[in-house]
């Protein structure tokens, strides 16, 4: 087996939601219905994990490409496990602020499918909104270990083009992937400009806070807990852990990094909002605070401004004033795709050659597969999960029929897979090391799997 395809795999359990129960009977049979397979040190796995992710893995692989073997995906899962278990003993962490953010943005997408109707999930998942958050922050949480004690392993790994070439020719002819239908899409994000006069009451709602806390008329926690619209902090009393320099928004970071240990600041307004800053502790390079963040709300007059402004940029474009990628690098407001020329790019290989699949957003899938390449919407509103009403306009700019791989239509997704192969030899060092530092014990069932015998 190959580590490649067993991390790979780490993706469809990350975002899976699972049984998380260690043991379940039928109360009338008293069957057992779910068990523990594997453990590592006290991390679990469970026989409905395996079930689940191989399922999953099935579903999404590509045609052309053989899917995962149940072996496979518990091996898969079993090493996740490992690195979790080894994250802890070498101090590699995520926060729980990270966590919960990627929660809240997951459990939205989630959301947007059932058209905000909390019944309508209860009825498909037979869990409650908080019950799916939970699993959800669980998995995630593991998820984003996993990625990041891989970049800790791998860091300062790179290809040369040489080194592509040398992969790809080494992949037997019958061999080569299938890729399906792919599409290039670009965007141009223009966030409503708020008044003033919005602007202003919320600033001077923190200050007001600010002077209920110095009085001992209110606890900081408290407020951000009722008014922070922070979703990563707030339920934290506003606490953001520790995080180094660069990490936070330039205007956030110097407000904190200017204040005395469990000073309070003035409000301070960055992209995301106003925010009211306390400094919990400064240390060894990173710092902790606690913040309120107060989020001002556009007016039906500002999105209209904004839509005015997009549909005249979208007129300039038309009119060949100005090119695609140069106005959305200078004038779009989504700083995901905007240094990419507005461009959508795959994660996994950072090509702008996608599957319609990977847009996870309903609404914008639905929307690109009725476009016509070369063809542009009118300003289109949408709903940020932080920062409320948006406006985009869409370019459709090509599209490519499902093919065989080759080098000049797919040197990114070599490129990524190339790199993917690298990483996992010097993996494959570090599991023979890292395997003898945990305690690992596989149920029965599994021994057939040989899992990690060839680390």
């Amino acid at each position: 087996m190959k580590i490649v395809n067993r991390l790979t795999l780490a993706l469809f359990c990350g975002l899976s939601i699972h049984q998380v129960t260690a043991q379940e009977s039928n109360p009338t049979t008293g069957q057992v219905i779910d068990k523990i397979v594997a453990k590592v040190d006290n991390k679990i796995l469970l026989e409905s994990d395996v079930q689940k992710t191989f399922i999953e893995a099935i579903g999404q692989s590509q045609q052309g490409i053989t899917p995962p073997t149940r072996c496979e995906v518990f091996e898969t899962l079993l090493i996740n496990k490992l690195m979790v278990a080894k994250a802890e003993i070498d101090s590699v962490i995520v926060t729980a602020p990270e966590v919960q953010l990627q929660t809240e943005n997951r459990f939205n997408m989630v959301m947007q499918q059932f058209g905000g109707d909390e019944n309508m999930l209860l009825q498909t998942y037979g869990k409650t909104a908080e019950q799916l958050k939970n699993e959800m922050y669980d998995a995630i949480e593991e998820q984003m270990i996993v990625e990041r004690m891989r970049s800790r392993i791998t860091e300062g790994v790179t290809v040369s083009p040489a080194e592509v070439r040398q992969f790809f020719q080494s992949i037997p002819t019958d061999s080569l992937p299938l890729f399906s239908k792919e599409v290039t899409v670009g965007q141009i994000v223009k966030r409503p400009e708020v008044n003033r006069a919005t602007k202003e009451a919320l600033y001077d709602q923190l200050k007001q806070f600010k002077e209920d806390i110095l009085a001992g008329k209110a606890e900081f926690a408290d407020l951000a807990k009722r008014y922070s619209e922070d979703p990563g902090s707030a339920a934290q009393g506003g606490d953001l852990g520790f995080f180094r320099r660069g990490e936070l928004a330039p205007e956030y970071e110097a407000t904190a990094l200017g204040l005395r240990q469990g000073e309070i600041s003035d409000p301070v307004e960055t992209q995301f909002g106003f925010h009211m800053i306390q400094l919990l502790e400064n240390r060894n390079g990173s710092f902790n605070t606690r913040h309120i963040l107060r989020i001002p709300k556009a007016t039906e007059e500002d999105i209209l401004k904004a839509e005015r402004y997009l549909d005249s940029l979208r007129s300039e474009i038309e009119a060949g004033t100005i090119e695609f990628a140069k106005a959305a690098k200078e004038f779009s407001d989504d700083r995901n795709t905007s240094d990419n020329g507005g461009y959508f790019t795959d994660p996994g290989s950072n090509s702008n050659r996608l599957t319609l699949r990977t847009f996870e957003d309903p609404v914008l899938f639905f929307m690109i597969d009725s476009m016509k390449v070369g063809s542009m919407t009118e300003p289109i509103r949408f709903e940020d999960p932080r920062e409320g009403t948006k406006i985009r306009i869409l370019y459709f700019k090509a599209s490519y029929p499902a093919h065989r791989a080759n080098l000049n239509d797919d040197y990114e997704k070599m490129k990524a897979a190339t790199l993917r192969k690298k990483e996992d030899e010097i993996l494959s060092t570090w599991f023979v090391t890292a395997k003898e530092d945990v305690f690992i014990d596989i149920d029965p069932a599994y021994d057939r799997c040989n899992a990690l015998k060839d680390r």
